[in-house]
Parts: structure tokens; C-alpha cells; sequence
């Protein structure tokens, strides 16, 4: 179970999705660098593509690296199933480290539940999926709530189904544009869910192309960071782009050590090693 009221550093989320492209291997090396950037846990999106995917977008023909097809086989093509699921869980504990899933609808749900997970996500598509978010919570795992494209209502009443059920959620700040631009993070936003949902911790989920605005939202108080991650930028797939390559994860977590005790409090104190000085220099 996730628990973050404790810590003091923010839990680092390394959101593989789909960019193993529906390969195993490709998973692993993403698994071994984040927990060689010392990142604590990688996620997955794990659909039922058949409910998952809007009747329309079906048979709408994709070029793909395995020749043209429909996107719906697309789709099932890459879906990691409970053989892969299987061997990433024993492959993260021998790590160690944490792995979940985004669960798109019910039977992704009941096939993550199978698994000891440290919390589920619902992404941002979904936060409106009343039935997915009351049987996540049914669940007893903690869940994690994307709030991109949503209205404050849409949270509010995401959070009340969570809460109704008698847990909290994690609830992410997000922007669901890929990339999202600079002009557009209103990462002050964490500061307001801080204070509308002062019962929840609060984290930032972010598909920027720099570093700088997950850096920001450490030093806001985000207590969970999500961020894509990709072997190379150069990969196929819609999120390789905006993720961030090995270097830049280590890059990433190595700005936010020691933030929050840079942070301090709000009040105007002062330190040991001020008060000597300034014993040194007025004599009191």
C-alpha cells in the first residue's frame, strides 16, 4: 500500500504506458533505468481495447511499424496480457521497486486487482467514469486521480465518489496536451487542490518537454511526480516525444533532492549555525 505522509522527498513515478510498444524487453531496460535513477515505482496503462476504444476510431486504418492495420488490432497488438503483467511483478521485486497500472475500464480494473499494487490511477480520460471510479475504490487500493481536462466540478465530484468510499485520493495536477506548452502548466494550480483538497496529497503529472516545471512543482509541495519515460526520443509511438530519455530522469530527480528541506517553513526563524554568526558579529 502507497504511503506518502511520511516522507520527505517526492515519490517519483515513471509512466512507461505504452511506449514498450507492446515489447517486453523494451519494458525491462525502462524498469532498470528507473530504478538506476533512483526513481521509486514505473506505471503501465492497461485497457481492454474492445471497450476501450470509441466505436469510430475502430477500423480506422494506422501505418505502424508492423504494416497498415486496423487501430483496434493496433491496439490489441501492444497490449502487455497476464504473462507479461506476470513477469513484470517478479521482475520488480527483485528489484526492488513499485509498478502499477492506469486502468481505462472494468475488466483492466479487475485485472490489475489480481496483482499487490501500491495504488491504481485513473487517468484524466476517465475521470468522468463514475462506474470506474466507484469500483477502483471499492477496491481498497489507493487510487491516484489525473485531473487533466477537467473542470473543478468534474474533480470535485471524482474525489467525492473516492472519498465516499473511505479513502483519499492522490490527486495529480496535469495539462493532457502533448507537449504541454510552458504558457499553459498554471502549476500554481497545486497550490489551489492543496487547499481545496486539504485531506489529499498532491502531486503533478506533466508532459512538458523540460525539466523545470516538475522541479517547480516539487518546490510548490507536489508530493508524487509523473513523468513518461522513453529509451529514445526517436522510437515510434505518440508519447516517445514528450517523455523523457535515461539522462534526463536522472537529471530530474538529482534537482529535487534536498528540496523540500531547502523549502523550510513559512515562518521567519532563525538557524544554529545564523545564531553563532550573528553572536559573532553583534556580541548577542
Amino acid at each position: 500500500m502507497l504511503n506518502l505522509s511520511n516522507r520527505n522527498e517526492p515519490y517519483f513515478i515513471a509512466e512507461i504506458g505504452i511506449n514498450h510498444n507492446g515489447d517486453l524487453e523494451i519494458a525491462k531496460k525502462l524498469i532498470d533505468a528507473a530504478h538506476a535513477c533512483d526513481w521509486e515505482c514505473v506505471k503501465f496503462q492497461k485497457r481492454n481495447p474492445d471497450i476501450s476504444v470509441p466505436e469510430a476510431q475502430k477500423n480506422i486504418i494506422k501505418d505502424t511499424p508492423w504494416g497498415k492495420m486496423a487501430y483496434i488490432k493496433y491496439k490489441h497488438k501492444i497490449e502487455f496480457k497476464k504473462k507479461e503483467y506476470s513477469f513484470i511483478d517478479e521482475y520488480c521485486k527483485l528489484k526492488p521497486i513499485d509498478w502499477s497500472a492506469s486502468v481505462w475500464d472494468i475488466d483492466s480494473l479487475n485485472f490489475m486487482s489480481h496483482y499487490d499494487l501500491p495504488f491504481i490511477k485513473i487517468p484524466s480520460a476517465m475521470i468522468t467514469n463514475k462506474e470506474l471510479i466507484i469500483e477502483s475504490a471499492r477496491t481498497n487500493i489507493q487510487l491516484i486521480i489525473s485531473t487533466g481536462m477537467s473542470t473543478i466540478e468534474e474533480i470535485d465530484s471524482a474525489v467525492e465518489l473516492v472519498i465516499k468510499h473511505g479513502r483519499n485520493p492522490v490527486i495529480l495536477h496535469s495539462v493532457s496536451s502533448y507537449p504541454s506548452f510552458q504558457e499553459e502548466l498554471n502549476l500554481n494550480t497545486i497550490l489551489f487542490l492543496k487547499e481545496r483538497y486539504s485531506g489529499c496529497i498532491i502531486g503533478y503529472s506533466g508532459h512538458e518537454m523540460s525539466l523545470e516545471p516538475s522541479v517547480v512543482a516539487v518546490a510548490l509541495g507536489a508530493k508524487v511526480i509523473e513523468r513518461h519515460v522513453t529509451l529514445s526520443h526517436s522510437m515510434w509511438g505518440t508519447d516517445q516525444s514528450t517523455s523523457l530519455e535515461v539522462h534526463a530522469m536522472d537529471m530530474l530527480k538529482k534537482r529535487t533532492v534536498g528540496m523540500n528541506e531547502m523549502m523550510g517553513i513559512k515562518d521567519k526563524v532563525l538557524s544554529k549555525s545564523e545564531l553563532k554568526k550573528r553572536k559573532m558579529l553583534r556580541g548577542y
